[in-house]
């Protein structure tokens, strides 16, 4: 067997026929010679028996050299035939395979026909009937549709608060398409059918005609849910129409979206008006985001920030993983001079949300981390943030000023100032140029320049008078005292800190003023109250040890520091004053430590960098 597959076993017969003709021939020899001696007829008939064997011999012989050939050509035919055979069983197995993957493939396509359609969302705006006369004159039913279409999706980009977009699987949440009936049964038709029988797609078509008491026009909107309205204008106002259709639309079949959009556009007023008459009617899932939209509302308006506090805490109640309304508890907390609570509120969303980062999105901590000055982090969700929704973000302010805000409070002097340059104008949002006046009033503070601070804060001051803008950024007129009383303004820091509110800020800057004025009693005092006031809190342990350092109690001043840096384990100032406290101990070995530490959390701080690079240059 192993000879025909190396081919050669047609060698074996021949050599085997050659040694048996050798020996028959050999054995006639011998018998011959040693009978004939004997008996000569012997001899004769045995060297023809023998003679005969060996032509036998000879044939046989003939007979394999001619079957080797035949032989060859067998094999060769085998060994063909065996190349195709494996050759055919590799295609059959590549086109086992190919049908194996286009069925999968069938089979995946299917399922997410089927899954798109169940979960399918969309807004369907099918053309609008209109009669001959309009269509001559350019106002046919496309038009119509897609001038609703567009107006639908200008009202969705600029809906950008994160609670509506995050909270709800309502029709907005996909793209707005415009669809128009397909002829014969393809792809793009089985998915449409699938979606009109298991989808949650909102259909819109309706009618215009000519108003003949008006000799304007009638644009009848109607829908899934969305009952049937009327409006009239000018054939000129067409677009008009769309834009009021658009927003009834809107309105209605998705209110918290709407409502959030109103408070979003500088409408608070109609948003107050709009979300109580939607409640009733609202879906599930809708009726907590519309009642912490009905908590923007009141604030926003100049209502009482314990009524506002009353609806986060209600749409908390109705669905606990709505992480914009439990932010906004915080803010709540915040804006009634309640931090401590505010602080354990963040705390306790953080456990629901199975830890951070958990389920909760981290923009949604804003509140938490300016509370514990955790900057590094509110400041990369902060620009995370800003990249949606054309850079304004998806909080009811824009982003720019709030990073300004966290670049200044990093020390960071060109961050500030690059995102101010860079901020977008917003008619709708008045926060943008309160806080830009903020920003440039604590950059001009840090430089020294007290009169362009205080002028700066001034103009902050006035900004934050609006509730919308007080309502977002709470507790920051506590900012403009310090920069009245470095201006020489101490009746205008007096007035400003005794209407502020109980804020950790305006007590711990009352206690900075009182010593500054020479009350070093009055001021310990105030600086109990700020602790008092927040102790899980670390701003008051910093400027209290910040003070003490001023007056020569470092080891206070240390144990002070010690308890900001527990408190805000990531803010850098409480570290680089505790260096500080630690050069004029001459614990150098430590200084450098706390100096490396705090700038892992203020990279551009320059003082810091100075100071740290002075105290290396001091230990070699």
């Amino acid at each position: 067997m192993i000879g025909g597959i190396l081919g050669n076993e047609d060698e074996k017969p021949e050599v085997e026929a050659k040694e048996s003709l050798a020996a028959a021939e050999a054995f006639a020899a011998a018998v011959a010679s040693r009978l004939s001696a004997n008996d000569p007829e012997v001899a004769k008939r045995t060297a023809v028996f023998l003679e005969e064997q060996a032509h036998l011999l000879r044939v046989q012989r003939s007979h394999l050299e001619e079957e080797h050939a035949l032989r060859l050509i067998h094999l060769r035919g085998q060994t063909r035939e065996g190349q195709l055979r494996r050759t055919g069983m590799r295609l059959r197995l590549g086109f086992q395979v190919l049908v194996a993957v286009v069925a999968s493939a069938l089979a995946l396509g299917g399922f997410l026909l089927v899954r798109d359609a169940v979960t399918s969302r969309q807004v369907v705006v099918d053309p609008f009937h209109v009669p001959p006369g309009l269509a001559a004159r350019g106002i046919d039913g496309t038009v119509i549709a897609s001038g609703l279409l567009d107006e639908l999706g200008r009202l969705q980009d600029a809906t950008r608060a994160s609670s509506a977009a995050r909270g709800l699987s309502g029709a907005w949440t996909h793209d707005v398409k415009l669809e128009v009936p397909e002829t014969g049964l393809s792809l793009g038709e089985i998915s449409r059918l699938l979606r009109e029988r298991f989808g949650h797609d909102i259909h819109i078509d309706g009618d215009i005609v000519e108003a003949a008491s008006t000799g304007g026009v009638a644009l009848t909107v109607r829908g899934d849910g969305v009952p049937a309205r009327i409006f009239i204008g000018p054939s000129i106002e067409v677009e008009k129409l769309c834009v009021q259709a658009a927003e009834y639309i809107y309105s209605r079949s998705q209110p918290g979206r709407w409502a959030t959009y109103l408070i979003e556009a500088g409408r608070p007023k109609e948003a107050l008006e709009f979300v109580p008459y939607a409640i009733p009617s609202a879906s599930p899932e809708e009726r907590p985001v519309l009642l912490n939209v009905w908590g923007y509302a009141i604030e926003g308006t100049g209502g009482s920030e314990r009524e506002a506090l009353e609806k986060y805490r209600a749409a908390v109640k109705l669905r606990p993983d709505l992480w914009q309304a439990r932010n906004d508890i915080m803010n709540g907390l915040i804006m009634l001079g309640d931090e401590e609570n505010a602080w354990r509120a963040g705390e306790e969303m953080r456990k629901i949300a199975g830890g951070r980062p958990g389920r909760a999105p981290e923009i949604l901590y804003e509140n938490w981390d300016i509370l514990t000055w955790n900057l590094g982090a509110i400041l990369d969700a902060a620009l995370v943030d800003q990249q949606s929704n054309v850079a304004g973000g998806t909080g009811l302010i824009s982003r720019g000023p709030q990073i300004a805000d966290i670049y200044w409070r990093l020390h960071d002097p060109a961050g500030a100032q690059f995102a101010i340059n860079t901020t977008k104008e917003d008619p709708n949002d008045p926060s943008v140029q309160a806080i830009e006046h903020f920003v440039r009033g604590r950059l001009s503070a840090d430089t020294g320049d007290a009169a362009s601070a205080a002028a700066e804060m001034r103009a902050f001051g006035a900004a934050v008078a609006n509730p919308y803008v007080i309502s977002n950024y709470p507790g920051y007129n506590c900012w403009i005292a310090p920069a009245e009383e470095a201006a020489g303004n101490r009746s205008n820091a007096d007035a400003i800190l005794k209407a502020s509110g109980t804020f950790v800020d305006c007590y711990r800057f009352r206690a900075d003023i009182l010593d500054g004025r020479g009350d070093w009693a009055g001021s310990q005092k105030a600086y109990a109250k700020a602790v008092a006031l927040a102790p899980d809190l670390p701003a008051a342990y910093y400027s209290w040890g910040v003070a003490l350092a001023r007056h020569g109690d470092l080891a206070g001043a240390v144990a002070k520091l010690e308890l900001a840096n527990q408190r805000g384990p990531h803010w850098a100032d409480p570290l680089k004053a505790w260096g500080d406290v630690l050069v004029r101990q001459r614990n150098t070995k430590d200084a450098l430590v706390k100096y490396d530490e705090a700038l892992k959390y203020a990279p551009n701080w320059k003082q810091l960098k100075d100071a740290r690079d002075a105290l290396a240059k001091q230990k070699v």
